[in-house]
């Protein structure tokens, strides 16, 4: 087994795994604290663990960043995507169940390819159209209720979902450039600032009961949602085709869902869960294998 398929397909299933059981820890964050305050907590427990890891390998392996310009672009740019996403994520977790958030948030696997080949000008395979239209008809089901409204926190993930998409192309761009690990970090550090200066504007304050019941909730948050889960998704990315990765990491709608109902006995109805088929085979299709032409076009766009 070589070990570019592991870092390839091994390790975006299992970051996949941990976001979709930190949905548990997010929802119970969202029902004490503020998203904002949240978001700090657990990017700086992820900074200063990721930091710590990247100061043990530099004694270890004595590797060094070799352009701190670039590292700082890329973290800057990484970081304050990925603040923007978690924030409505984490708002929309509010009134969202993690089962259902997890499942919209999956959208940024047919976000992705559209991106890339309308402002990218990547390729992307005909039957992205058909994968769009199943997505679009799950999402309907999934968060529009009978009346004909959705919920607020049906549009925080939706957008969610969009940034997310951004994130996940700005990682594709930026980690064949710089240290995975290293840019994890420096992700994070733009992220607490961003989240620390949010949670100012908007002066939203946190008790210590509050603090205490959510301890646990931040600490899994910080060290293995964002921490590990992050970085892992950084070193899959490394050379790898977006689409495909993304596929994976999908896959966290569905240990999200498994999460719910072992956890938090979540029952969705015959409804949501329809939506929930069609927005994952919408997920599916949108990665059936290519032409050897597109592909070729693909790598070609990607290399460019």
């Amino acid at each position: 087994m070589k070990p570019n398929w592991i870092r390839q397909n091994v390790l975006p299933i299992l970051a996949a795994m941990i976001w979709g059981s930190a949905f548990i820890a997010q929802s119970v964050g969202a029902e004490h604290m503020g998203p904002f305050t949240f978001n700090t907590a657990r990017s700086i427990i992820a900074f200063f663990f990721l930091l710590a890891l990247c100061l043990i390998r530099r004694r270890v392996r004595g590797s060094a960043v070799t352009s701190w310009r670039e590292l700082f672009i890329a973290g800057t740019c990484c970081g304050a995507a990925l603040a923007t996403a978690t924030w409505l994520q984490q708002a929309g977790m509010a009134t969202t169940e993690p089962g259902k958030a997890g499942f919209i948030t999956a959208l940024y696997i047919v976000i992705v390819p559209l991106i890339g080949k309308f402002f990218l000008k990547r390729e992307a395979p005909s039957t992205i159209w058909l994968s769009v239209a199943l997505a679009a008809a799950g999402l309907y089901l999934l968060s529009v209720t009978e009346s004909l409204t959705i919920e607020s926190g049906d549009v925080y993930m939706i957008l969610c979902a969009l940034v997310f998409s951004g994130q996940i192309l700005f990682i594709d761009h930026f980690s064949r450039r710089v240290d995975g690990v290293a840019l994890s970090c420096v992700q994070f550090l733009v992220m607490t600032v961003v989240s620390f200066l949010g949670a100012t504007v908007t002066a939203e304050t946190v008790s210590a009961e509050a603090l205490r019941v959510c301890l646990w909730a931040i600490l899994y948050a910080g060290v293995f949602s964002s921490g590990v889960a992050y970085t892992l998704q950084i070193l899959a990315q490394k050379d790898s085709n977006p689409m495909v990765v993304s596929l994976l990491l999908s896959l966290e709608s569905v240990f999200a869902a498994l999460s719910g109902a072992l956890f938090r006995h979540e029952r969705m109805t015959p409804r949501e869960l329809f939506g929930c088929a069609l927005m994952f085979a919408g997920v599916i299709i949108a990665q059936l294998p290519r032409t050897p032409r597109t592909e070729e076009s693909e790598s070609a766009s990607i290399r460019s």
